[in-house]
């Protein structure tokens, strides 16, 4: 019995994560992410934009997001709004506010993503900004 308590209490220990052991993915073409944290109620992924990359202007339903740099320039666009976040700054996007994530730079942008619930599947292409 006491070897089942330990065992139980083994499997819910926290493992560390990082880019090394997450889940991989390319988007974009030249864009990569990396799953630090996958369920259905949060998501939390580590991002390489390339130069010159962006991600397609969309609207989560449900996900509030939050975008943080760890080095180099990202460009937001949020809710028609253009904000330029340098490493060390982050902006929150509510649900059903249209967004899109850009490396104007010409270097690679690392940022994390956070996503509760998780956003995959919660996504819907909105017009760019200033179109009907």
């Amino acid at each position: 019995m006491m070897l089942l308590l330990l065992l139980a209490a083994a499997a819910q220990q926290p493992v560390p994560i990082d880019r090394a052991t997450g889940e991989h993915y390319v988007w974009g073409g030249v864009n990569d992410g990396w799953h630090l944290v996958k369920r259905d109620d949060m998501s939390v992924i580590a991002e390489r934009i390339a130069p010159g990359a962006s991600e397609v202007r969309h609207v989560h339903a449900r996900a509030r997001q939050f975008f943080y740099v760890l080095a180099g320039e990202l460009t937001m666009e949020v809710g028609g709004t253009t904000r330029v976040l340098h490493a060390g700054q982050g902006i929150e996007i509510a649900p059903g506010i249209a967004h899109q994530a850009q490396n104007r730079s010409a270097a690679p942008v690392d940022i994390i993503v956070n996503s509760t619930p998780k956003s995959h599947g919660d996504r819907t292409e909105a017009p760019q900004a200033g179109t009907p």
